[in-house]
């Protein structure tokens, strides 16, 4: 895990602070951690269209679109947490064989709906908007809507699987 620890304090050992968050990081470590978060099954059109960039991520990893479409949907994802856009889940849990780098130029619009691959996760864009990431396909399913009592469908530690719902090759 990478994190950048700040701490503004002119009395403290710097020394001794690492040594308490090298002590508080292995305690972490020790801790079994249970989320108690549901299971959302998300239908996704890969392909055509709404997968514009599914050859060239199956360009990148060797292989055929329908292989990164089986290698997409295998997993059950965990929502690390949400974030860049309201509802929109960073996806923890994608196969090393589908880690893909974002696109050299981020586009100025993706339709809302799309599933993407960034590095090494895959999410969701709840809100059409510019964005990076690798597009596999769409889904139909409203990830926020201000409207309803929780206005996000998905929360961090929440499961995610995607089910193939069209494949256009």
């Amino acid at each position: 895990m990478n994190n950048l620890t700040l701490f503004y304090h002119l009395h403290t050992d710097p020394l001794a602070l690492i040594n308490e968050v090298h002590q508080l990081w292995e305690n972490v470590q020790t801790q079994k951690t249970h989320f108690q978060g549901k299971l959302v099954e998300i239908p996704v059109h890969y392909g055509g269209e709404f997968g514009e960039d599914l050859y060239d991520v199956a360009k990148f990893h060797h292989t055929t679109a329908q292989e990164i479409i089986h290698r997409h949907t295998a997993p059950t994802y965990t929502v690390f947490m949400m974030g860049f856009q309201p509802g929109f889940p960073y996806l923890g849990g994608l196969p090393e064989s589908l880690h893909t780098p974002r696109r050299d130029a981020p586009r100025t619009r993706v339709p809302a709906g799309s599933v993407g691959i960034g590095g090494s996760q895959t999410g969701i864009y709840p809100f059409t908007s510019p964005g990076g990431w690798q597009l596999l396909g769409k889904t139909d399913i409203q990830l926020f809507d201000v409207n309803q009592n929780q206005p996000v469908l998905l929360k961090a530690g929440d499961q995610v699987r995607f089910v193939v719902k069209e494949m256009t090759l």
